[in-house]
């Protein structure tokens, strides 16, 4: 059984929530967000915050509990807090800058690698080589992260590339005489 599905997910002052069907929308200070749940659990909102149960007459309800309320819980930080990821640029010449809607990598190519930024996503170039992707959704922003730093992952001789903050690259021995 869970231990997290079942633990209520309060709700904190200004923010507001409602179920409809398997749709459960959170609104608050930063913005409006929404997840659609499994039809094996059901969500209600009462005193206590939002509370996710399971239907348990199904197997599958207890492996999915405790991820959709992970879920619901993750539309109530992102609407109050906002999520953040940091990413490291590390090798001669490798640097960002943000011109408008579109974050400009320079990371070794013969060419600067143009990204355009998607909605509801701001990103921060604190330094050349750092970069800070913010916005409420969760996961928008981890996909944010994970496609820039695929333009050019850490490799192992070096340690050159796009890394997340305090990623251990474990480095290898290069080639002897």
């Amino acid at each position: 059984m869970s231990r997290i599905g079942k633990k209520p997910v309060a709700l904190p002052k200004g923010v507001t929530a409602s179920v409809e069907g398997q749709t459960v929308k959170v609104k608050g200070p930063k913005g409006e967000l929404s997840v659609k749940l499994v039809p094996q659990v059901s969500a209600k909102v009462d005193e206590h915050g939002i509370t996710v149960t399971p239907d348990k007459a199904q197997e599958r309800a207890a492996q999915m509990w405790g991820l959709s309320r992970t879920l619901v819980n993750n539309l109530v930080v992102g609407v109050t807090n906002g999520f953040t990821q940091k990413l490291e640029i590390q090798g001669v010449g490798y640097r960002a800058a943000v011109q408008g809607k579109v974050l400009n990598l320079q990371l070794g190519f013969s060419h600067d690698v143009p990204y355009a930024i998607p909605e509801g996503i701001s990103i921060v170039t604190e330094k050349p080589t750092m970069i800070a992707i913010s916005g409420i959704d969760k996961q928008l922003v981890g996909q944010v992260a994970a496609e820039i730093r695929g333009w050019r992952p850490p490799e192992p001789y070096k340690g050159k590339g796009v890394r997340y903050e305090g990623e251990y690259v474990r480095r290898k021995e290069g080639k002897k005489k």
